[in-house]
């Protein structure tokens, strides 16, 4: 008797220090405590009317996008993400690589348009005009004298005159000495002055001033 008066005294205590039971029984029988979890999932559940208000939304959003210059929509609200793309985002075109023409080839025979060759019917230039022909020498005077004339070494001009407007060298009836200067003939833009190859007197000038003389053309005659 006493030992199994203390093992019913160990049992009571026991219960007597376990945690209580929150689940009780009401007067109809059920339970009136509840998990916490349960409640959670049950308040997040949306009714019918809250799914129609979210439809309804969502509508709105997509005519919304479709009527402005939008391409695509994100939103989020609590725990729910909403994303509206139109169709030019999911499919955008490939960029379109820089056209070049292609390099113009030309056969070996041909020249490009810009070095082609003038027409045939372009006129020829003009011919520049012809060089003035040389003037000729004029026709030494005839000597009335019986002694030879002295003769032009080179062709060229016959001046009488060392300048336009001086005096000349010499005149008819001038008494001259040997390797005296009696004239200048101009040749090869060069003055080259003419002398006298023997003493003596002008008696005649065969040659015109300033006309053109010949190799051997008579110039003066000197009388010694």
């Amino acid at each position: 008797m006493h030992n199994k008066f203390l093992s019913e005294s160990k049992v009571t205590e026991k219960l007597s220090n376990s945690a209580p039971i929150n689940n009780t029984k009401s007067e109809d029988g059920s339970l009136e405590g509840k998990d916490e979890s349960t409640e959670k999932r049950s308040s997040n559940i949306p009714d019918a009317s809250s799914i129609s208000a979210f439809m309804a939304q969502v509508s709105d959003l997509v005519k919304l996008v479709d009527s402005r210059d939008i391409v695509e929509l994100q939103m989020k609200q609590l725990d729910l993400e909403l994303v509206i793309r139109k169709k030019e985002a999911l499919e955008k075109p490939a960029p379109l690589a820089p056209f070049a023409p292609p390099p113009a080839h030309y056969p070996y025979a041909m020249l490009p348009p810009q070095q082609a060759a003038a027409p045939a019917t372009a006129p020829a230039p003009a011919s520049p005009p012809a060089a003035a022909a040389p003037a000729l020498p004029a026709p030494a005077k005839a000597s009335t004298s019986s002694h030879p004339p002295l003769k032009c070494p080179m062709a060229g001009t016959f001046y009488r005159c060392p300048a336009p407007g001086e005096p000349p060298f010499v005149k008819v009836g001038d008494k001259v000495q040997k390797g005296q200067v009696i004239c200048i003939i101009e040749a090869m833009k060069l003055m080259n002055e003419i002398e006298a190859d023997q003493s003596g007197t002008v008696t005649e000038i065969l040659a015109e001033d300033a006309k053109p003389v010949s190799v051997d053309t008579p110039l003066f005659v000197i009388v010694p």
